[in-house]
């Protein structure tokens, strides 16, 4: 706390003293957060979070500390771009990612990438950041989203950038108290939503909850994940472990999107090599994005859980396909890959 202090009283230095003087007191700095007490650190990170001056590997340090330590660093360090935030909503936990969605000011980009990942926690945190800077549509997209996720109803019938026409959309999916809410701010006749509101129970009762996709709702799906993926690819976030996340959390098809990214190979061949008996072709796709040996059949396993028990090939298909990591280069792997797809293409 003291050199703390001594950085306050400081002040800004551009002369070559004080250059010297800000690198040694950022590896002081690195040096003893390490080792310092949970505590300790909690104190330095509300201390430190709306100063300039700070270093910056100290701040992300920080801001992926526990969360109690990490939240005033996420809501006002200045320090903190836009794809810091990003790499927040990627590799921090699900209550980091609801206090990017609070950062005071986010940006359009960085309220996008909540919107395309989707969770329903993220978004409603989101939903309630009247500071937010939503994309074009952005506030569209949440009146959507409300259908199926209640957590954004009662915020976004608050939010200052609701308009007249989402009112009356939502106006048919919350409940009686938040209809009188938006009946007194927007002055809606209930008499003229009636026929809204009889139209979306008609909507759930055909298309309930769990019901299969329509064409048009997975191919918006399909969209709406090649957005978030060329988002993370853009901002340098899209990473190996992206992948293991997206299994874990149960999204095939977003496993997909992201694979095909980043090992550079057709998405169409991808999606017909995961519903084949060669592993091994997988495994060059996996290869080329930079998966490790270690990982793949962990990563295989749950894809089959996930797929039909799909890619097949039994104890022989999985050994040639660990082989392959011993017998491709990175380099030599989409390659490969694209050619094996090609050759099979009549069978799968």
């Amino acid at each position: 706390m003291n050199i703390v202090s001594l950085c306050e009283l400081a002040g800004p230095g551009g002369d070559a003293e004080a250059i010297r003087a800000k690198a040694l007191i950022d590896d002081v700095f690195m040096t003893l957060v390490v080792e310092a007490e949970r505590e300790v650190r909690r104190r330095l990170a509300e201390r430190i979070a709306d100063v300039d001056w700070a270093p910056r590997a100290l701040i992300h340090v920080l801001a992926l500390d526990d969360i109690e330590i990490a939240r005033p660093i996420i809501a006002a360090s200045p320090l903190l771009n836009d794809s810091d935030l990003i790499r927040l909503l990627v590799e921090a936990t699900l209550e980091h990612q609801i206090e990017v969605a609070r950062r005071p000011d986010i940006g359009a980009v960085v309220a996008e990438a909540i919107l395309d990942k989707g969770d329903p926690a993220v978004m409603a945190a989101l939903a309630g950041n009247a500071s937010a800077n939503l994309p074009s549509e952005g506030m569209a997209r949440l009146v959507d989203a409300s259908r199926l996720m209640p957590g954004l109803r009662a915020p976004l019938s608050r939010h200052p950038n609701l308009t007249n026409d989402l009112a009356v959309t939502l106006y048919a999916w919350v409940g009686e108290a938040l209809r009188e809410t938006l009946v007194g701010r927007f002055r809606l006749d209930p008499a003229l939503l009636d026929p809204v509101l009889d139209e979306a129970v008609d909507d759930v009762i055909a298309h309930p909850f769990g019901a299969p996709l329509s064409s048009e709702r997975i191919e918006e799906r399909a969209a709406t994940e090649r957005r978030l993926v060329e988002k993370l690819d853009t901002a340098g976030q899209l990473r190996p472990d992206y992948l293991m996340r997206a299994l874990r959390e149960g999204k095939l098809s977003l496993l997909e999107t992201a694979l095909a990214r980043l090992a550079k190979v057709n998405q169409h061949d991808l999606h017909a090599v995961m519903s084949c008996d060669r592993p091994d072709i997988l495994a060059l796709a996996c290869l080329a994005a930079g998966i490790d040996r270690s990982v793949f059949p962990t990563l295989l396993t749950r894809v089959r859980e996930l797929n039909r028990n799909l890619p097949g090939g039994g104890p022989d298909g999985d050994a040639r396909a660990v082989a392959v990591f011993q017998a491709v280069s990175i380099e030599e792997a989409p390659i490969a890959f694209s050619r094996m797809a090609q050759i099979l293409s009549p069978i799968i």
